[in-house]
């Protein structure tokens, strides 16, 4: 057979030729794009077949998400907490400006793990899955890779042992920023609640804060380390604890937000203020570290970007871009409120 019988790929080029538009106007009906009029989209869709279109080795992923539902699957150990609130609203701001819808799931601990919640994502068929969770077990790692819908691990713990992409924030840094913070202010008994230290991200904010006490010449006291679980009542038990002590902190920095106005409490508690009697710093931001009185000196942790990130990120791979390999880490920032002042302002009687 000649070579002139050879039938050339049909290429996007083509398609964009015959209908009478541009090759991004293809590129968007075969990546699944909503931004295309129905009757460019459906004349567009049958030219692809009635020509034999071939997708690349670049756009097959794309092509294959044409059949996929307009909708981004997050998933949660827990979504009803400050932090969880700050991500659906950073996904839904990303996926609303190309029109995807967000679907909020838990992941089920309870009797028949792994089937109900795995069958629900099946059906739904989202063009990917934006994993808010604590914990990932190898085992649900292995369920939802045998979805075969792409995943990125949105880790506000830290990094995962597990092959799969990761989004998440500096965590070590911002444990040094805080407590540099505080040092700054006069303070040299700095006590600190942890979060659970089977997260990697309480190792380093951890480790951040010893690394700048040992920096400024300040030994680090273990009487002053509390490890909390990164909720308000374990921010209430430790403070009082912490505030107990023969020679109590004069500062107290708290792992997460949350536990910081367990912190508030505590002191409140024991008939001080914030900050003339204890300085406070938490780490997140979220909205209601600003609503409290004096309002929170933080560690912000850009939450909702990490998810719009994780959003793009995943909608930009049936592009045909790659996955990131491994884990992209974005900046904290120190955010300085009213919880925080020199040590001289601490009452005598403390």
């Amino acid at each position: 057979m000649g070579s002139d019988s050879i039938e050339r790929r049909v290429t996007v080029a083509d398609i964009a030729a015959e209908a009478g538009v541009s090759r991004a106007t293809v590129s968007k009906v075969l990546n699944g794009r909503s931004d295309v009029a129905p009757v460019t989209r459906a004349q567009i869709e049958a030219m692809l077949v009635a020509r034999g279109y071939v997708p690349t080795k670049r756009t097959k992923r794309a092509v294959t998400a044409v059949s996929r539902g307009g909708l981004i699957e997050m998933l949660f150990n827990d979504a009803s907490t400050p932090w969880a609130a700050e991500m659906i609203h950073g996904a839904e701001e990303a996926a609303r400006a190309v029109r995807i819808g967000i679907v909020v799931s838990v992941l089920d601990s309870g009797p028949g793990h792994g089937r109900q919640w795995l069958e629900d994502i099946a059906e739904r068929s989202p063009r990917g899955i934006v994993l808010a969770l604590s914990e990932l077990s190898a085992a649900d790692h292995k369920r939802i890779a045998k979805l075969g819908v792409p995943a990125i691990l949105v880790d506000p713990v830290g990094d995962s042992d597990l092959d799969i992409p990761s989004i998440g924030a500096g965590n070590w840094g911002g444990g040094m920023a805080a407590t540099r913070h505080l040092i700054d202010l006069g303070h040299r008994r700095i006590g600190l609640i942890t979060g659970p230290m089977r997260f990697l991200c309480s190792q380093a904010r951890l480790a951040g804060y010893r690394a700048t006490l040992e920096r400024a010449g300040i030994p680090a006291d273990d009487a002053l380390i509390e490890h909390g679980d990164f909720h308000y009542s374990s921010g209430l038990k430790l403070a009082l604890a912490l505030l107990d002590q023969p020679d109590p902190p004069t500062a107290i920095f708290a792992a997460n937000d949350e536990q910081a106005l367990g912190v508030y409490a505590a002191i409140q508690r024991r008939g001080l203020c914030v900050p003339d009697d204890l300085s406070v710093v938490g780490f997140d931001d979220v909205p209601m570290s600003q609503w409290v009185t004096p309002p929170l000196t933080t560690v912000r942790q850009p939450i909702a970007e990490l998810a719009a990130l994780a959003v793009r990120t995943l909608l930009a791979h049936q592009d045909g871009t790659d996955l990131p390999e491994g884990r992209v880490e974005l900046s904290t920032k120190l955010v300085v409120r009213g919880s925080t002042a020199p040590v001289a302002r601490r009452r005598a009687n403390l």
